[in-house]
C-alpha cells in the first residue's frame, strides 16, 4: 500500500475526530503529492467530508497532525487558508450577485490587488467557458455553470492545495468534462488537489486513491495497482433480467461477488476458466438462455466492492 507522496504538498498524520459516540475518523494517514490529484473515495458517513474539513481548519480535529503547504492547519489555520482554497458540496455563491460580483467578492476576501484579479479572472474564465457570461446573475447559471463559477472563486488567489468535496455532484456530462480539464491544467501547474468523489469513473482520472471505511482509510494506492490486487477475476453477464440473475448467482460455488452494472452482472470468480463452464451451464438451464458471458477489466466500483464490501458487516 502506497500512502506517501514525494514533496507532499499535503501531509496528514493519525487524524483522529469523534462526534459524541460516532467516530467519524480513526488515525487516517496519507500525503498528496504537488501536481497530484488523490481521490477519496467511499460511502457516505465514510470520514471524507470531516476529514476535508479538518484539513480546510473549519473543523478541529480530536487528534493528529495536519500540514499543508508547509503550514500547520492546527496551530495556524489562517495562514494554511492563504494556501489552499475549500470548495464544499454546497459552495457558497451569492445568487444576487453576477458572475463577475462574485469573483470580486472572493478576490477581496483574500486581499487580491485590481490589476492582478482582472487577470487572473479572465484567464479563469476562458479556461471555465464562463467568459462573457460575467454580468448573468449567479441565481441564473445551470447547475454546471454555478460549480465552475465556484471553482473560479475558489482559485481566485492562485492556492496551492485545493479541496474538493464531491464537486461535480449533480452535474451535467458536458461541465463535468469542462471541470476536469481545469483541474488538468491545475495539475499540471503543480497544484495538489484533493477531491473527494461519488463518481468511479473520476475516481479512475486520479493519480492515487484512498478507500474510506467507516472512518477509515483501508486501501491506499493508484488506480491500477488497487485492481491489481482485487482478488479473483472478473466475468460480465449481459442478460436482458440483470437484477434476477444477480439474485441467482448470489452465493453459488465460486462466486465471490456480484455486482450489478446497468445491463450486465459483473460476477467475480475464484477461478475463470473452470467457472466460465459451470455458469454457462447454470444459465442454459434457467431463464437465461440469452444472457453471453464475456471476460471484463475491473472498475474501481468492482475493487471497492470485492475489498471492502465485506467489512463491518
Amino acid at each position: 500500500m502506497s500512502a506517501i507522496a514525494s514533496d507532499p504538498a499535503v501531509q496528514v498524520h493519525a487524524l483522529t475526530k469523534r462526534f459524541g459516540a460516532v467516530h467519524a475518523v480513526r488515525g487516517v494517514e496519507f500525503s498528496v503529492g504537488k501536481g497530484e490529484i488523490f481521490g477519496l473515495v467511499g460511502p457516505d458517513g465514510a470520514g471524507k467530508t470531516t476529514t476535508m474539513r479538518m484539513l480546510a481548519g473549519v473543523l478541529h480535529p480530536d487528534a493528529g497532525a495536519l500540514l499543508v503547504d508547509g503550514v500547520d492547519v492546527v496551530q495556524d489555520p489562517e495562514a494554511a487558508k492563504l494556501r489552499l482554497s475549500y470548495m464544499p458540496q454546497r459552495f457558497g455563491l451569492y445568487e444576487d450577485l453576477t458572475i463577475a460580483e462574485n469573483i470580486y467578492f472572493y478576490a477581496e476576501l483574500f486581499g487580491i490587488p485590481r490589476k492582478q484579479r482582472l487577470q487572473r479572472s479572465k484567464e479563469l474564465l476562458d479556461a471555465a467557458g464562463l467568459a462573457g457570461f460575467e454580468r448573468r446573475l449567479a441565481g441564473q447559471l445551470s447547475g454546471g455553470m454555478k460549480q465552475k463559477l465556484g471553482l473560479v472563486c475558489a482559485l481566485i488567489h492562485t492556492p496551492r492545495v485545493l479541496l474538493l468535496d464531491e464537486p461535480t455532484t449533480g452535474v451535467d456530462p458536458v461541465s463535468r468534462r469542462d471541470f476536469w480539464a481545469i483541474l488538468y491544467n491545475l495539475r499540471e501547474s503543480g497544484v495538489a488537489i484533493l477531491m473527494a468523489t461519488a463518481y468511479m469513473d473520476e475516481a479512475e482520472r486520479c493519480s492515487r486513491l484512498a478507500l474510506f471505511h467507516e472512518g477509515e482509510i483501508r486501501y491506499c494506492d493508484t488506480p491500477a495497482r488497487l485492481k491489481a490486487a482485487m482478488p479473483g477475476a472478473l466475468l460480465a453477464i449481459v442478460t436482458a433480467q440483470p437484477r434476477a440473475l444477480r439474485d441467482v448467482l448470489a452465493g453459488k460455488p465460486g462466486v465471490l461477488g456480484v455486482l450489478l452494472m446497468g445491463d450486465r452482472v459483473h460476477v467475480r470468480v475464484d477461478d475463470a476458466a473452470q467457472r466460465t463452464p459451470e455458469l454457462q451451464l447454470l444459465l442454459a438451464t434457467r431463464e437465461f438462455a440469452e444472457a453471453r458471458i464475456e471476460t471484463a477489466d475491473p472498475g474501481i466500483e468492482d475493487v471497492f466492492v470485492a475489498l471492502l464490501g465485506g467489512q463491518g458487516k
